[in-house]
């Protein structure tokens, strides 16, 4: 807490002690002063070593991890693609970029709740703690129930087949129920989805991580023997999208009944205070998910209208290979989320400014090189890889610009955790509002006139010109807004919000 100013007109208090302070009590004073002086020095010092071994800990984790979580949609890829032909395949990835854009119906209480948490973890108080963690599973479960019921009743009601431009009338039979499975799925997992933030808030990271990537080993798995069982197509995509939530109710279990039993969430521990607090908080992630999701989502929706769901299946596999880059990047810099709040919590702006300089230059080698493997050699990769005479010849350009997008977005990431940490949304919002604005018209143009090419290069040049240097802006204003001191921690309000400095009580 920030200690207030005296009312107008009221002198200041006066230590009693001062008054007949005499050079030995001044002598001890500074003593006293040079001494607590030292202690916050040495708690820093301990702060950062802490801060960073986590750190590290959480980055080579998430290498680890994700690479066997993100490689294993990879194998899949070819055995679903021939199974499924390439306008049911491409069906499904139009869908599920639908699903994707919807991953702001958590109205932000996922990142709200591991901002809130993270705080708690560090003063070590778990009522509070468990309090958060049962009022946001109510909060969330309530939604998903709401929303599935909204699903079930509404599905009839939209001609999927139109919309999705099916001309297979086998495939188009199949709509309505990969529809119902893929939202489904999604709606399951909003509040299962919880346990990962929880974990990233109590420096869980590498658990977190190995059961993501034992979801993705689950899923290829299920692809893998219904195929070779000759299932029914919409089984085969069923297999594909209910591992995940089912992973993550196993990760519950294990963590909430044997880790942490004293943070499991009990009807008793929900609060409405809480609730609304997570709220206020999460609103101020809702906008900004939502744009980023629909800018980065929304390619095979426009391709499957406007060149066909046989382009929308190319570009989709094209696409994965550089979305797996990019989503490596951001997956690698999330542990900055929290140990960055915790950094500019202390003021200590400068381990957060180096830390970001390396993430920089460690996101951006690790995608550059190969992302520049994918444009000199991507055709015979893409032929190894899918093996079908369903997949075009791909243009150089269209990995070309594809690898430049990659780059960035992994140039972009450390810079947006930074604003993350503390809450800074509003250049982020300004920055994807405008990618939006710019993309969408800009891709529909150039597929018109250049193909999946033109799609690619609008991609990189509207998250060049919009993204990339609010991020920049974005982050320079957050380490401004944050005074470099180590006296005293930067404000905070009750729900975990970081204020201004412009809105700070004067000391």
């Amino acid at each position: 807490m920030v200690d207030r100013p005296p009312g107008a007109g009221a002198a200041p208090p006066i230590p009693v002690d001062a008054v007949d302070a005499g050079p030995a009590d001044t002598t001890s004073t500074r003593r006293a002063a040079r001494a607590e002086s030292e202690a916050r020095e040495d708690d820093l010092s301990v702060a950062r070593r802490s801060r960073g071994r986590a750190l590290v800990t959480g980055i080579a984790s998430s290498f680890a991890g994700k690479a066997v979580g993100l490689v294993a949609p990879l194998l899949i890829t070819p055995a679903a693609f021939h199974y499924l032909g390439s306008e049911r395949y491409g069906m499904w990835m139009a869908i599920t970029s639908l699903t994707a854009m919807a991953l702001f119906a958590d109205f932000g209480l996922g990142n709200g709740l591991l901002t809130r948490l993270s705080r708690l973890h560090a003063t070590g108080d778990r009522a509070a703690a468990a309090r958060e963690i049962a009022s946001a599973y109510a909060l969330l479960g309530s939604l998903a129930v709401t929303l599935m019921l909204v699903l079930v009743s509404t599905v009839r009601l939209v001609s999927w087949p139109a919309l999705l431009n099916v001309a297979d009338p086998a495939v188009a039979r199949d709509a309505r129920g990969v529809v119902l499975l893929c939202f489904g799925a999604f709606l399951v997992n909003i509040p299962l989805a919880l346990i990962q933030r929880v974990q990233y808030a109590h420096q869980q990271v590498g658990q977190s991580n190995l059961w993501q990537a034992g979801g993705s080993l689950v899923s290829a798995g299920l692809v893998v023997a219904a195929v070779t069982a000759n299932a029914d197509p919409v089984l085969v995509i069923a297999a594909a999208v209910l591992a995940v939530p089912l992973m993550n109710l196993a990760n519950s279990i294990c963590f909430f009944r044997w880790q942490r039993p004293d943070l499991r969430p009990r009807v008793r521990d929900v609060r409405a205070a809480k609730a609304r607090g997570l709220l206020r908080l999460g609103s101020r992630f809702f906008g900004l998910s939502v744009l980023s999701s629909v800018a980065l989502n929304i390619d095979s929706f426009l391709v499957g209208r406007v060149l066909g769901l046989h382009a929308a299946a190319n570009y989709a596999v094209i696409l994965r290979m550089f979305a797996v880059l990019a989503l490596f990047v951001t997956l690698v810099n999330l542990p900055l989320w929290p140990a960055n709040g915790e950094a500019l919590a202390r003021g200590d702006v400068g381990w957060v400014r180096r830390s970001t300089r390396r993430m920089v230059l460690l996101s951006a080698a690790a995608v550059t090189l190969p992302a520049l493997c994918l444009v000199l050699a991507g055709n015979d990769i893409l032929r190894l890889w899918v093996r079908s005479d369903d997949l075009d010849q791909v243009p150089t350009t269209l990995f070309a610009a594809l690898a430049v997008w990659s780059v960035l977005v992994a140039v972009a990431a450390p810079l947006l955790m930074v604003q993350n940490s503390v809450g800074l949304l509003g250049p982020q919002f300004l920055g994807w509002a405008a990618c939006l604005v710019v993309a969408v018209p800009l891709k529909i143009l150039l597929a018109g006139r250049e193909g999946l090419p033109g799609v690619a290069l609008a991609s990189a040049l509207s998250y060049g010109v919009t993204v990339l240097p609010v991020a920049i802006a974005g982050y320079r204003k957050a380490l401004a807004s944050v005074p470099a001191r180590e006296s005293s921690p930067i404000e905070m309000e009750h729900d975990g919000e970081y204020v201004p400095r412009h809105r700070r009580c004067p000391a």
